[in-house]
């Protein structure tokens, strides 16, 4: 009996959603968005805080002139992601974004994680643009807010909290969240007029600081320091500012500044969510997806090399670098040029993360894995009003109460934690049998013995175990099978803990093991051995015969790689950022044991959505075919 118990609460946490609508289940978005409206939507939730602030403080204190090889790197990243996210949008074209990607592949715990986490992302992203909305104004007002905030209200909790509580960011995040209220046609349409303003600024800005620049700030020597300083209490010295060049901080300070570089390129994923909005969503949201991230890197690698040009790295002012790189070089009056540009970006990047992450909540609301009545949608504005403002409120505090910097590390982890899971989906239903995932749950739902269907966590049984050791890397059938999903499923597991192990070992000790140390060197190889050799394994897996509109090539490697990339980076976050993860992962597990594994749709019995189900004004006479 207890083994029973065992099984089936195994079973609950790897069950998984079908791919086709559930009965009853109609969406109420009408299709009316092409590739252009996708690719403005992915760049103008992209390019916020990150291109106007995040490239000051990275370059002032992680990577110097080499951020823009940290942006490559974190490109490199995003668009290993992206064409993951490319081939599901394709494959699933569903507003539900890597939680439901998550959900038909690899199962209901994973789904949860996935959506929570990009929730964390999400809220932190809303809070930190709206953070940076308000230092950029401050600084148009000559920071008399700030300083009247932090001379009457700091708060002097260090490790958490901010020095002062930033009463207008708070407001700004409440009043985006009512205009978001009012109905998606209204935001959409605000956030097209900012997006584009922001596209003009960066390109006066790009241009400018080409010109204005010099060559000579990537070069830069301890002479250079010494002739920089002024003052009687103002000392530049190269053990804090790096050892000047074009790399001060070295290659430790590269990958640093790359993992804190990927925070810019959050917000593609937006695209995902609208996949019951577009028109053909098969060719938009792949198509949508890469080209926003081929603009963004464009625009944060001309943006970092203007303002390293411009400015000698270590005279970046962290809080708002490109308005004083202009007074730097006498150009005072293109300050107010990029204070506008950058309160127009932040504008339109903290409507689509905010939209986003109503979505997100809505859609695991609506699937019972959050409290049912976050899926509540207004009968008017056909908004989920209830997710909109629960969320919003949420990203208010974070916004009130917490900097900027603290926010980013977190947020980094939590995004490239979901990607992670997105890119191992990809890898595992590429090599599942077409019909296995469609006719997964009904199956399930028909078995009531005390051995149900086998799920991907499950031992195969004892007769087979030869068999299936033939078929890692022979296998006989040329189709996916039961089985070759299963091995594909189990090396997928064992391949992310080989490369997390590996990972720890190059960001832990980078120098022994380059440096040809025999414990961690031979360690180091052995790990990246069997990690080639489960991928191996992976490889000679049979593959679905009907190709997906859009497939990521090179699997399974460039799956791998992205999943490598991706966990390395987390390496490179602070402690004090993985235990704020833990704290708000560890709040998840509490919301899914206690409530979303009991209320979840596909553990129940077949009943409406919360969409059609359950809404503000359910009374209401005709609200229900609403």
């Amino acid at each position: 009996m207890w083994c029973q118990n065992v099984s089936q609460f195994c079973q609950k946490l790897v069950r998984r959603r079908p791919l086709e609508p559930r009965e009853g289940s109609e969406s109420l978005l009408a299709r009316c968005l092409n590739t252009l409206d996708l690719v403005a939507l992915g760049v103008g939730n992209t390019l916020g805080a990150g291109v106007y602030i995040l490239a000051g403080e990275v370059a002032k204190d992680k990577a110097g002139p080499a951020i823009v090889i940290c942006f490559l790197v974190a490109a490199l990243s995003s668009v290993l992601s992206g064409l993951c996210f490319a081939e599901f949008g394709a494959r699933v074209p569903c507003s539900r974004s890597a939680y439901l990607y998550s959900y038909v592949s690899v199962g209901q715990l994973c789904a949860f994680i996935t959506g929570w986490n990009l929730i964390l992302s999400y809220v932190i992203a809303i809070a930190s643009v709206a953070r940076a909305w308000s230092s950029a104004f401050d600084s148009l007002t000559g920071n008399h807010i700030s300083q009247g905030l932090q001379g009457t209200l700091s708060l002097y909790m260090p490790y958490f909290l901010a020095k002062y509580p930033d009463f207008f960011a708070l407001g700004l995040v409440l009043l985006m969240t009512g205009v978001l209220v009012l109905g998606a046609r209204e935001s959409a349409l605000v956030t097209k007029v900012f997006t584009g303003l922001n596209l003009l600024v960066l390109g006066f800005i790009i241009l400018s600081g080409f010109i204005k620049g010099d060559l000579h700030n990537w070069q830069l020597t301890e002479q250079d320091y010494n002739l920089t300083a002024s003052g009687p209490n103002v000392t530049y010295s190269l053990d804090h500012l790096g050892s000047g060049g074009f790399v001060p901080f070295g290659f430790d300070g590269i990958l640093r500044g790359a993992a804190t570089c990927f925070y810019g390129f959050i917000g593609f994923d937006v695209i995902a969510t609208t996949g019951e909005e577009a028109r053909n969503p098969q060719r938009s949201i792949p198509l949508g997806i890469l080209t926003s991230l081929f603009i963004c890197f464009l625009a944060y690698f001309g943006v970092s090399a203007s303002l390293t040009l411009m400015v000698p790295y270590y005279q970046i002012d962290p809080e708002s670098p490109l308005p004083q790189a202009f007074l730097h070089v006498g150009w005072a009056p293109a300050s107010y040029v990029v204070a506008v540009g950058t309160l127009c970006a932040l504008t339109s990047g903290l409507l689509g993360t905010m939209f986003a992450m109503s979505r997100v909540t809505y859609a695991m609301a609506d699937d019972g894995l959050l409290f049912r009545r976050l899926a509540r949608i207004h009968t008017r504005t056909h908004t989920p009003i209830v997710a909109t403002l629960a969320s919003g409120n949420l990203a208010a505090i974070m916004a009130l109460l917490f900097e900027f910097s603290d926010l980013v590390d977190v947020m980094s982890i939590g995004t490239l934690f979901a990607y992670s899971l997105v890119v191992i989906s990809v890898l595992v239903l590429r090599y599942q049998a077409d019909q296995h995932l469609q006719t997964n749950q009904s199956t399930e739902d028909k078995t009531e013995t005390p051995e149900p269907e086998a799920g991907p966590l499950e031992s195969v049984p004892k007769a087979g175990i030869l068999k299936t050791l033939k078929s890692l890397c022979d296998p006989i059938n040329t189709s996916p099978t039961l089985t070759s999903g299963r091995i594909v499923y189990g090396c997928a597991l064992l391949l992310v803990l080989l490369l997390t192990a590996l990972s720890l070992v190059l960001a832990q000790w980078p120098r022994r093991v380059f440096s040809g140390d025999p414990v961690c060197t031979t360690v180091a190889v052995l790990l990246l051995v069997l990690s080639a050799g489960v991928t191996v394994t992976i490889w000679r897996q049979p593959q679905g015969p009907t190709p997906p509109p859009f497939k990521v090539p090179a699997l399974p490697v460039l799956p791998v790689l992205s999943i490598f990339v991706n966990v390395h980076l987390m390496m490179q976050m602070t402690s004090r950022a993985w235990a704020q993860f833990g704290i708000w992962n560890a709040i998840g597990f509490a919301i899914y044991f206690g409530y979303g594994i009991r209320h979840s749709l596909e553990d129940t019995d077949p009943q409406p959505p919360a969409s059609n189900s359950q809404t503000l004004d359910k009374n209401i006479p005709g609200a229900e075919s609403s």
